[in-house]
Order: structure tokens, then C-alpha cells, then sequence
């Protein structure tokens, strides 16, 4: 019980902003948490903190807001008096969209893109692009990349002004949605 007390003040902390994002990332890190190089966590991402040193992630791997890896499943708690558990592995070059969930005992392979809202509850092979609930195979991740590079040559491009970072203002917000609602698809691209 006092670890679930932990885990929720934790998860209040980080949903209030008083711990940011690498502060969480470094205390999981410290509990074990392996994480390769690049990786990109944004913003109210849950990684199972209480088994968080099940979890490997690698190399160049962007995990989108609110997304939870879990590596626990309490259901089994109250009949069985165990919680089941297993690892999850996530490999290189992997985009996991918003809003997704990876179950427990799950490997992604390397060059896998995870849409949006996605539930994952069995292995994902490399160079695979997976959506749903559950979340199933729906193509090639090379095949879903070659049609956005022809869909580019053709599409509106906004540069970095263009981003918070950069301090985009009202005239250039403005001026991205009037491109984009002209054009056919409403598509574009940002850098």
C-alpha cells in the first residue's frame, strides 16, 4: 500500500509540473530504468515506476505525450495474491504515438512506429507500423515513410520559426492554418 501512495504522489507531482520530466526520467534511471541514447520523452509519459527496472528502451526512440508502459497487471492480485509482471523492451529508431499503452512482456523490434491510441499487448517485429486496440500490423514502417517523402515534395513546409521553441507568433500561426486548410489533404510538414 505505501508503495501505491508513493507511485500516485509521484504521478500528481509530475501531472502538477513540480517534477519535470528529466528530474522523473533520472529517479527512474536510479531504480534501474535502461535508456538508450536520444530519446525523446515528452510530456506526462508514465513508465511503470514501481517495476521500472524492467524496462529497456533504445537508441533514438521518441515516446509521445501520455503514454504508459506498464510492466505489471494487478487483475491476478486479489484471486491469486500475485500481481503477474514481465519486462518490456523497446528497440532503436521506434516512435510510440500519443496516448498509446504497452503491456507488460512486450519487445518492440527496431524501426517501429506505434499510431496514436494504440494498445500493445504482444510483440511488434522490426520495420512494422501497428495500430489499434490491440494494436495489429498495418503495414511497413520503410512503406509508410516512402509515402510521406512523396507526399512532402507536394506539401506545404514550416521551419523552425514556425515552433514554440522558436516563439512562432500570431501572424505565422495565422498563416500555417490558412496554408493548410487550402491545401486538399490539410497536410503538411514542420521541421
Amino acid at each position: 500500500m505505501n508503495a501505491l501512495k508513493q507511485y500516485v504522489k509521484s504521478v500528481f507531482r509530475r501531472l502538477a509540473g513540480v517534477e519535470n520530466n528529466s528530474d522523473y526520467l533520472e529517479k527512474l534511471k536510479g531504480r534501474g530504468l535502461r535508456v538508450g541514447t536520444h530519446f525523446n520523452m515528452q510530456k506526462d509519459v508514465i513508465l511503470d515506476d514501481t517495476h521500472c527496472w524492467l524496462i529497456t528502451i533504445g537508441n533514438y526512440v521518441t515516446i509521445a505525450p501520455r503514454v504508459q508502459i506498464l510492466c505489471h497487471d494487478a487483475s491476478t492480485k486479489h484471486a491469486l495474491e500475485y500481481t503477474k509482471i514481465g519486462p518490456v523492451t523497446i528497440g532503436d529508431y521506434v516512435f510510440v504515438g500519443a496516448n498509446s499503452i504497452i503491456m507488460p512482456s512486450v519487445t518492440i523490434g527496431n524501426n517501429v512506429i506505434i499510431a496514436a491510441g494504440s494498445v500493445v499487448t504482444k510483440d511488434v517485429p522490426e520495420n512494422t507500423l501497428v495500430s489499434g486496440v490491440p494494436a495489429q500490423v498495418v503495414g511497413k514502417t520503410s512503406d509508410y515513410i516512402d509515402t510521406q517523402r512523396t507526399l512532402l515534395k507536394s506539401s506545404p513546409r514550416f521551419d523552425e520559426r514556425f515552433t514554440l521553441n522558436a516563439g512562432v507568433d500570431s501572424k505565422q500561426k495565422q498563416e500555417m492554418l490558412n496554408t493548410l486548410n487550402q491545401t486538399s489533404n490539410k497536410k503538411g510538414f514542420i521541421v
